[in-house]
């Protein structure tokens, strides 16, 4: 099959033959002419791009997503409904984040006001908008180089959860997640250009690996959308981005529909999450079980990122620096993998096997991965530090756990951390120096110059390595400052995840 259908407002719009790896973004200002949406950075950075679409196959029920509409696939938009600025307003009538926007002077020069409404948008939908850094995360991934942020704030704050009784409101409330696929199990899209399958069984899935083997997997498409606009056939910056280089990704599998993969289960056990599980549910459904993943969750990207980015994506990316792999590892987390013939368990621990490598063998997939309770004697948290607080890579991340006795002896210690070795990896000589040790401040510096013995790390353009080393030391003396008295700290409305002062200072004149 070569044709598809979606709806951009409301309208139905037929793709036949378009290159599989057609960004939304292109189709929309280069074929549909909704210039309204704009291309600034290309790369997720901007926001300047930002649509919503109408997502009704997550655990937590039918809702918008808005999502940077440069690093997303046409095809993954299939049956979707996608809305851009242009389909807002009724009539001469202002949807009411626009007219918050221009109530409260939030526009100049106007190119990124188009995402900043569409980020509004999904904000004016929402039901849990209850605190100031919620607001800053909704926003947090659009720029606006001329108008300042004062404005754009209380716009946001005026329109948030508001959810106004019109077609918007009605069209969510109604939202079914109807069955994928139900003709084609292989959601088959094949062009002259390349091959698209979001297969709806693990049975057509494996049948179509046996037969295909330049599969390349996608899922949110965070990153290979970023893969495909930054190397749009040598384009010079600035100019219209297609397809990208096809050649490079002849047959793109999608594992969005696969039964199961969008899981969140809680047990007696613990918790298993699908792997294509999209990081804002995680982030949502961990807020108050599992606290150092949704903290770290809370500085991991935009939110736009975050609605498409996947936490089996993020893992079998095997960045060195990707954040959320220290949280399960200091977690105990197992990979659940699955290939035809069977499942099997692997610990987080052996599943990154080297740099960009990881221990899925060929014709296996990353089905979920089990996290077990924190147990009421444990301490965890998790840090990171970037250039940047908001919609940066890490320098360094880390996140800890430990586990002591009645008689405040370490009994248990994972210590895990990414940008320090060239796989995301536990420190095992500064937990050893911590077990059977009284939880002190001399035994946590003891353990903070046994990291040097650990890891090794580099100096590149993002850190040196004498950086890396001394911030790895400060976070673990941070984590023992800040779980004193909170055992698993949580986020607050505090700008950043820093710790506070023991006492407010008074050596400074008003």
């Amino acid at each position: 099959m070569n044709r598809f259908h979606f709806w951009v407002n409301d309208r139905l719009i037929e793709v036949e033959d378009e290159p599989p790896t057609t960004t939304l973004l292109h189709f929309l200002r280069e074929r549909l002419r909704l210039t309204g949406t704009k291309e600034g950075c290309a790369e997720g950075d901007c926001g300047a791009c930002t649509v919503v679409y109408l997502d009704a196959t997550g655990p937590l029920g039918p809702r918008f997503r808005a999502i940077n509409s440069c690093l997303v696939l046409l095809p993954m938009m299939r049956d979707r409904r996608v809305y851009t600025v242009e389909g807002l307003s009724s009539g001469d009538a202002l949807h009411p984040a626009q007219q918050a926007l221009l109530n409260h002077f939030g526009s100049q020069c106007g190119f990124c006001t188009p995402g900043v409404v569409m980020s509004m948008f999904e904000a004016t939908y929402r039901l849990d908008l209850d605190a100031d850094f919620k607001l800053e995360d909704q926003m947090c991934g659009n720029l606006c180089r001329c108008t300042g942020y004062r404005p754009i704030r209380e716009a946001v704050a005026e329109v948030a959860g508001t959810r106004p009784r019109d077609r918007f409101l009605e069209m969510l409330q109604q939202a079914k997640a109807d069955p994928p696929c139900s003709e084609d199990p292989l959601g088959s899209y094949e062009t002259s250009h390349g091959s698209f399958y979001a297969p709806c069984s693990f049975e057509a899935l494996f049948d179509l690996l046996s037969n295909e083997p330049r599969a390349s997997f996608v899922c949110g498409g965070t990153d290979v959308g970023l893969a495909v606009t930054m190397h749009a056939g040598g384009r010079p910056p600035g100019t219209s981005r297609e397809a990208g280089s096809e050649s490079s990704l002849p047959c793109l599998v999608s594992l969005e529909d696969l039964p199961g993969m969008k899981k969140l289960q809680k047990s007696e056990a613990g918790f298993v999450f699908g792997a294509s599980l999209p990081l804002t549910d995680l982030e949502e459904a961990t807020a108050t079980d599992l606290p150092p993943v949704s903290r770290m969750l809370r500085y991991f990207a935009a939110r736009q990122i975050k609605h498409r980015g996947t936490i089996g994506g993020n893992l079998c990316n095997a960045s060195p620096i990707g954040d959320l792999a220290p949280v399960l590892l200091a977690l105990g987390a197992t990979c659940i993998l699955r290939d035809r013939a069977r499942r099997r368990e692997v610990p987080i621990e052996d599943f990154f096997v080297d740099y960009r490598e990881t221990a899925l063998a060929e014709g296996e997939i990353l089905e979920a991965i089990r996290i077990p309770h924190i147990p009421g004697d444990g301490r965890a948290a998790s840090y990171k530090v970037s250039k940047r607080r908001e919609l940066d890579i890490s320098s360094v991340s880390a996140s800890f756990f430990v586990r002591t006795d009645a008689n405040e002896k370490v009994t248990e210690a994972r210590l895990a951390y990414g940008g320090m070795a060239a796989t995301p990896a536990r420190a095992k000589l500064a937990e050893a120096t911590l077990l059977g040790k009284r939880w002190s401040t001399s035994t946590v510096e003891a353990a903070a110059k046994a990291l040097d013995s650990d890891f090794e790390p580099i100096d590149d353009l993002r850190a040196s390595a004498w950086y890396r080393r001394t911030v790895a030391a400060n976070l673990l003396r941070g984590f023992f400052l800040e779980t004193r008295e909170e055992r698993l700290p949580r986020l607050s409305a505090r700008p950043s995840g820093t710790i506070e002062p023991e006492s407010p200072r008074t050596d400074v004149e008003g």
